[in-house]
């Protein structure tokens, strides 16, 4: 049987080329973004244009914090695994606009782990926003 990965932010750098390396082995990639205008949202249209001629491929324009269509993805899929990389990126843009972060960062990953519970997968992967580092000058993963 063919594994099925939800790949959240698909359409980012990273996103993009994940899917690109699960979907060459062989396996079935949903991918999702908001397609959000922080990047450059051309370039995002172009990797997905690219993602969609591929055979396994396929695309929801849903936000992580959305859960109500998040669920009826989740309802409608057979999902193996989980990589979430979506997230509000940007330090200095956590700053002056804050309720987006809650939004995607808190209340968008909330819904995956909670849809991950009720749907259970295989295994969840979660990528975090550099965001959550804020002013701190030492580095959390820092070697002693």
């Amino acid at each position: 049987m063919i594994e099925t990965y939800l790949v959240t932010g698909v359409a980012g750098f990273i996103g993009y080329y994940l899917s690109c390396k699960l979907l060459e082995e062989g396996k079935q990639v949903i991918g999702i973004d908001n397609l959000n205008e922080y990047y450059d949202v051309n370039l995002k249209k172009t990797r997905l244009s690219l993602l969609l001629n591929k055979k396994g491929f396929s695309f929801h324009k849903i936000d992580i914090s959305d859960k109500e269509n998040l669920e009826k993805l989740f309802k409608s899929n057979q999902i193996d695994y989980v990589v979430n990389l979506a997230a509000q990126a940007g330090v200095r843009y956590s700053i002056e606009n804050p309720d987006i972060y809650i939004q995607s960062n808190i209340v968008g990953f909330y819904n995956i782990l909670e849809l991950c519970r009720h749907y259970p997968v295989k295994h969840l992967v979660y990528a975090s926003s550099s965001s959550v580092y804020g002013s701190n000058q030492k580095i959390p993963f820092e070697k002693k």
